[in-house]
């Protein structure tokens, strides 16, 4: 499926730029294709320089509040300088490789909400830059992250909610400057917990999985929310029951708590 957005008309008569995505959906270390389609208005114009890159909305804290901010992670430059005719049609494909550490937008078909991650194109004509719309892309789990979404389901916790943070989960190959929580609702039998916040930090060859027990107000006398960080690889997860291994973490620390 395309995703076709006009972007702002660079000046009375000016070029105008498309920008198509051949295929919206991606995983992490995958590759979003696409291509600019640059249409030359009433005169010739020079192109100083044309780029593509990834942004995503992130959270950002500051003191008692929350704000918002752009920020771009990937940025390529697919184009030179050169001069677009008078009516003419200038393509430029692409291929823009998604960082293995991209956040997934995307869990069992449903986009979650305030993952805002997609494709920004930047056209620079006569000293100015114009940058367009955010062209969505939609990235879904790699197999070793679905295996442990899919066991957190299987034990019945519900998806709450996600979000982007500004900053690095200390002890993890974090490259990016953000990262992100899912966060899910535990089944009744786990009537210690409020919330679990599950990380995934990948690179090529596997990823820093981190997961934070979130417990419930009132509850305890002692400790903190309680953590739990483990490498997993991307070629062998399958040889790990995740049910039974979340299971008995999750015991563990409620046995030792006295939480259930």
């Amino acid at each position: 499926m395309a995703f076709k957005k006009l972007l702002a008309s660079l000046g009375a008569g000016g070029a105008s730029v498309e920008t198509v995505l051949t295929e919206e959906n991606v995983v992490p270390g995958g590759v979003v294709q696409g291509e600019v389609r640059i249409q030359g208005g009433s005169v010739d114009q020079r192109i100083e320089g044309l780029s593509v890159g990834l942004q995503a909305r992130v959270e950002v804290e500051g003191g008692d509040y929350e704000t918002k901010q752009d920020i771009e992670f990937v940025k390529q430059r697919i184009g030179g300088e050169y001069e677009v005719k008078a009516g003419a049609v200038h393509v430029v494909p692409f291929g823009l490789e998604i960082p293995w550490e991209t956040p997934v937008t995307s869990i069992g078909g449903h986009r979650m909400r305030g993952m805002d991650i997609g494709v920004r194109t930047e056209l620079a004509i006569a000293r100015a830059v114009d940058a367009g719309d955010l062209d969505p892309v939609t990235v879904h789990p790699l197999p070793a992250q679905q295996a442990i979404i899919d066991a957190f389901g299987q034990l019945g916790f519900r998806f709450k909610s996600a979000d982007m943070e500004r900053g690095h989960i200390r002890g993890t190959r974090q490259k990016l400057p953000f990262y992100q929580e899912i966060e899910f609702f535990p089944p009744e039998r786990y009537r210690g917990l409020n919330q679990v916040e599950l990380s995934f930090v990948a690179d090529e060859r596997e990823m820093d999985v981190v997961l934070e027990m979130d417990k419930k107000p009132g509850l305890f006398t002692e400790g903190s929310d309680s953590f739990k960080a483990f490498r997993v690889g991307h070629h062998d997860f399958a040889s790990t029951d995740w049910v039974a291994y979340l299971n008995q973490w999750l015991a563990d620390v409620g046995g030792r708590r006295n939480w259930f």
